[in-house]
């Protein structure tokens, strides 16, 4: 669902404020699915993450979806610690099914056993494509930055304590990590991206568009610094500069739901009120309901439109979906005004 984006830390898919009513808090967790259980007492936890083919986190977000006998799915996608979370499962056996880029990767697949009361952990692990010399010479681009065979042991370590440090919500030594990292091996792309994403936690907004601008030199091909940097534009009220990054980060990752949220976010504050809706709706529709905060703001733009009914059914879908959400009784206070 999850949300600054890192390649193996967290992914802001939260709301950036920047004015609005709304306060909703950042993300720093995996999206989690409400499960197909409705006896959260007898029911279990899935708890996973999605590695490359070399055991490195994915750094992207990609799709989970879980299975039963019947076929019944329900979704989630991973954070950038490329972990993933599925709560209220009833015991049982499913089957997960993780896509990733699917030039790259074939679907894969795991099996996990769904036990009472106590959480299931699974590693799942992305195959590559077979790749014909023709196909190579069309030019299938791979980042630099995933594959990382040329980073240096020490620098690798630093980084996966960074990731711990993190983790345990010690940001600060995760910084100073990640700047050890950098400092063994300059083009470490995705320790730029990540340090970049603890700058920005931290409400350090030049340094960390500094930072992920370096992620972005060394690896122009990497999603995450660009979703990063169009979050910083945003908080810095940059809101041109933050669609055009924004764009670079979907012609990318075309199906982000993140992109598409933040993306609606930037052209809203543009006075374009059509193609936040779009990318709005298109947020909500790719993400679910890991996504509902596009509800609300769809809720605002309505508003803004003067379109009332519409604004109406917004924030309702979005009290549907997050009833105890922060700004749910403010979403029901304007259902109240736009009823009258």
């Amino acid at each position: 669902m999850h949300p600054p984006c890192r390649s193996k830390l967290t992914t802001l898919v939260a709301a950036v404020l920047f004015g609005w009513s709304v306060s909703v808090s950042a993300q720093l967790r995996p999206p989690v699915s409400p499960g197909p259980s409705t006896g959260a007492i007898s029911a279990g936890n899935i708890r996973g993450r999605v590695v490359l083919p070399s055991g490195v986190a994915i750094s992207q977000a990609v799709r989970v979806s879980l299975l039963n006998v019947r076929g019944t799915r329900e979704m989630v996608f991973t954070d950038n610690q490329g972990q993933f979370e599925f709560r209220n499962v009833n015991p049982g056996e499913y089957t997960l099914e993780v896509e990733g880029d699917n030039l790259r990767f074939n679907i894969s697949s795991e099996r996990v056993q769904v036990f009472r009361g106590a959480p299931s952990v699974v590693t799942v692990a992305l195959k590559e494509k077979a790749v014909s010399d023709k196909n190579k010479a069309v030019g299938n681009v791979v980042s630099v930055g995933e594959l990382g065979p040329d980073v240096p042991d020490k620098a690798r370590t630093e980084f996966e304590r960074a990731s711990k440090l993190s983790k345990d919500g010690k940001a600060l030594e995760a910084i100073d990590h990640l700047k050890k990292a950098i400092a063994i091996y300059p083009n470490f792309m995705m320790a730029h991206n990540d340090l970049g994403a603890q700058l920005l936690e931290q409400g350090n907004l030049d340094e960390s568009a500094a930072e992920l601008r370096r992620a972005i030199a060394i690896d122009a091909k990497a999603f995450n610094p660009y979703l990063n940097l169009g979050i910083v534009l945003i908080r810095q009220k940059r809101f041109a500069e933050a669609a055009d990054t924004l764009g670079k980060a979907l012609s990318l990752e075309s199906d982000s739901a993140a992109a598409q949220l933040y993306l609606g976010m930037a052209l809203m504050n543009l006075n374009d009120l059509a193609g936040a809706e779009r990318e709005l709706k298109t947020a909500y529709n790719l993400g679910g309901t890991s996504y509902s905060v596009a509800l609300f703001y769809l809720g605002e733009l309505y508003m803004k439109s003067g379109e009332r009914s519409l604004a109406r059914q917004a924030f309702e879908a979005y009290v549907r979906d997050e009833p105890n959400a922060a700004n749910a009784a403010q979403a029901r206070k304007l259902i109240g005004i736009l009823q009258r």
